[in-house]
């Protein structure tokens, strides 16, 4: 089944995506405020410069896919979806400039005023989470006078293309990604992608908006990881590249889904460790490397929301769940669940604490040897009974992802407030109980 489809903006986005779309046997009309784009277009030319591009544009215009025009209304009364692929620049105060995503959406919505069938619009360009909701589907509805849901859709179908293989990255996508409300414009869109063999996910509006700058925040943060640790390697005369070659080779740590996954602070006897002594020989040697640095910073602060999100609820008596840094072990040395429980005492908190992994009698080693010398006042807070924890408790704290604490649910009630650093409850609880998570 073939759709037609309009596309908003022919720059590097747009143009692409007409072209691979018509290839798919979808009918194309391109839309651009600038003639002589559209004028390229109509002529079999592309507007941007690529390996392959220039001979698909001529291929598709050709078999007569793809046209072009400055015509708002002949675009949106030519198709059944819209795609726009406009530009989203930054201010000069780093926020971006949505001016050109709502005066389409006005464009769009005025055409829509006189058009009597469904139509949906699909927001390709790069947009943070909540303009869908706060500025596209508003600027759509006061234009056309309709209602959202009733006459016409809205998805998010952010892009990932990069410059130099985008129509290669068009037809070889890790996933195809559809924020939506509704499931008939979720699947117009998944329409589009029916040729395409990759996964789809529909997911909520908010979601899909959110991944496209997770992706290139994550892109961004590799780039200046692998170069901060050049920096140093060029410091002691270490082959960098070397070492990110072996590095790569880790796909069950490194290069994986491990340790991507939000909760809480990292902690234990090897990445403290490890990031101050990089981050100081790299003071020594005078190179900068400020990303390294600031996780160390960026971790100190996640104990410190934890401890504000306790502070906040006005409550005296907290029990913690989970001391040990990861579920399983007895691991305490420079545990951030430690320095929670610390920072409550010298608040002069009354903490209980129950983890049935960690006993004074067990401890051996460095470990041992950490907790008396650091903590060895740790021990009189130690209750053996988690109920009676969780009973004698105004605050709930979970510590680490220890299955049995997924028991106290049943015990929560009368005003108690729940503390989750670890997503051991989620959403399940609902039920009107004070529940905060620490990074969700």
């Amino acid at each position: 089944m073939s759709l037609s489809v309009s596309v908003f903006g022919l720059g590097y986005v747009g143009c692409v995506s007409a072209a691979c779309f018509a290839k798919e046997g979808h009918n194309v009309v391109g839309v651009d405020v600038s003639t002589a784009k559209v004028d390229m277009l109509n002529a079999g030319k592309s507007t941007i410069l690529e390996v392959g591009i220039g001979e698909l544009v001529a291929d598709m215009v050709a078999a007569g896919r793809l046209r072009a025009t400055t015509d708002v209304g002949d675009a949106v009364r030519s198709s059944t979806v819209s795609l726009i692929c406009v530009g989203t620049p930054s201010r000069t105060n780093g926020s971006i400039d949505l001016q050109y995503i709502e005066r389409v959406c006005s464009e769009i919505g005025s055409t829509l005023r006189d058009v009597d069938r469904w139509h949906t619009v699909v927001i390709r360009s790069t947009v943070l989470p909540g303009t869908v909701d706060g500025t596209v589907i508003p600027a759509l509805e006061r234009a056309s006078g309709k209602k959202f849901g009733v006459d016409f859709g809205v998805c998010s179908n952010p892009e990932f293309l990069r410059e130099g293989s985008s129509i290669k990255d068009f037809y070889a996508p890790p996933f195809t990604l559809i924020g939506a409300h509704d499931t008939r414009s979720a699947d117009e869109v998944r329409a589009l992608y029916r040729g395409i063999d990759a996964p789809v996910h529909v997911a909520a509006m908010g979601v899909a908006e959110t991944v496209k700058y997770a992706c290139n925040s994550y892109h961004a943060v590799k780039v200046t990881f692998a170069n901060e640790i050049g920096g140093i390697c060029k410091a002691v005369g270490v082959d960098s590249h070397e070492v990110m070659r072996i590095f790569c080779e880790d796909t069950k740590l490194n290069i994986s889904p491990a340790y991507l996954r939000p909760g809480f602070a990292f902690g234990g006897s090897c990445l403290p460790k490890d990031v101050r002594a990089l981050t100081y020989k790299a003071r020594q040697l005078d190179v900068d490397a400020p990303m390294l640095a600031a996780a160390l910073e960026s971790n100190r602060k996640l104990v410190q929301r934890a401890y504000d999100t306790i502070l906040s609820t006005g409550a005296r008596r907290i029990g913690v769940l989970g001391m040990a840094f990861k579920a399983g072990t007895d691991d305490l040395r420079e545990s951030p669940i430690v320095t929670l429980i610390e920072m409550l005492i010298g608040k002069g908190m009354e903490v209980a604490v129950f983890d049935r992994d960690v006993s004074s009698a067990n401890l051996i080693g460095s470990n041992r040897e950490y907790i008396e010398k650091e903590i060895p006042h740790i021990w009189t807070l130690v209750d053996q009974s988690m109920d009676r924890v969780v009973e004698r408790s105004d605050v709930v704290v979970i510590g680490n992802a220890t299955p049995a604490f997924r028991e106290v649910e049943q015990h929560l009630g009368n005003g108690k407030v729940v503390v989750d650093l670890v997503r051991a409850f989620g959403e399940r609880l609902s039920d009107g109980r004070q529940y905060h998570g620490i990074n969700w």
